[in-house]
């Protein structure tokens, strides 16, 4: 009965409504992490730059609370596109229980101080900045098997050289260094293809997954709710 279970989720995967939202969790990764980086960077390098002047500080303040709130966000996305709990950082949790007051505390300059001596906002920065990591592994990982699950799907149709398909000649529908040249071949790589498709969709779901686990252990670590 144990192995059955597994089984079930195996091939249900491309039927089922989460696996779609994985696949959304991972297309959004390379943006937002490639996003974050920059911010990060940007807002980083021009604080220390102009630490001296009055200028740096503010910058340096704003980007950490930026920091916080997007990890908040990634922690929305854990939540309502995975299902996994992920508490918001610290900042962020007494800001939406703040009773109207714009800044938590007992105003900026005790804001200020709480923000960087917090523990959640360098989780946060550091949520951020791997995202990007993360991010770039999801593009790298839904590409490359999008496209080689999409080209064995479809060798039966375009094997011989079916007219309309651009770049497919009679004879040279090649995977790799493998040319297909009969329609059992083509039916045969088409069979591997969705065995490959089941492979990769249920791999996909266990990577989102990863994600999201990962963000709330970042940011779950330390301060309670």
């Amino acid at each position: 009965m144990t192995s059955v279970v597994p089984a079930r989720r195996f091939f249900a995967a491309p039927f089922r409504a989460q696996t779609y939202r994985s696949l959304a969790y991972l297309a959004l990764a390379f943006p937002l992490g490639l996003a974050y980086f920059v911010g990060l960077t940007v807002g980083g390098s021009l604080g220390v730059g102009l630490f001296i002047t009055v200028v740096g500080i503010p910058i340096l303040i704003a980007t950490l609370a930026g920091a916080t709130v997007l990890a908040g966000f990634e922690a929305y996305l854990a939540k309502h596109l995975l299902g996994v709990e992920s508490p918001s950082p610290e900042l962020v949790r007494e800001f939406d229980a703040g009773d109207g007051r714009v800044l938590p505390g007992d105003g900026m300059v005790d804001s200020a101080k709480r923000l960087v001596t917090a523990p959640s906002t360098w989780r946060s920065v550091a949520l951020l900045l791997t995202k990007f990591v993360f991010g770039t592994v999801s593009f790298v990982a839904l590409t490359v098997t999008g496209a080689l699950g999409a080209v064995m799907l479809v060798a039966p149709f375009v094997y011989d050289g079916t007219p309309g398909w651009v770049g497919v000649t009679e004879s040279q529908y090649r995977i790799g260094s493998w040319t297909v040249e009969t329609l059992p071949e083509a039916v045969a790589v088409a069979a591997a293809g969705v065995v490959f498709a089941f492979v990769a969709l249920n791999l996909l779901n266990g990577f989102a997954a990863v994600q999201a686990r990962y963000t709330a252990a970042l940011l779950g670590d330390g301060d309670s709710a």
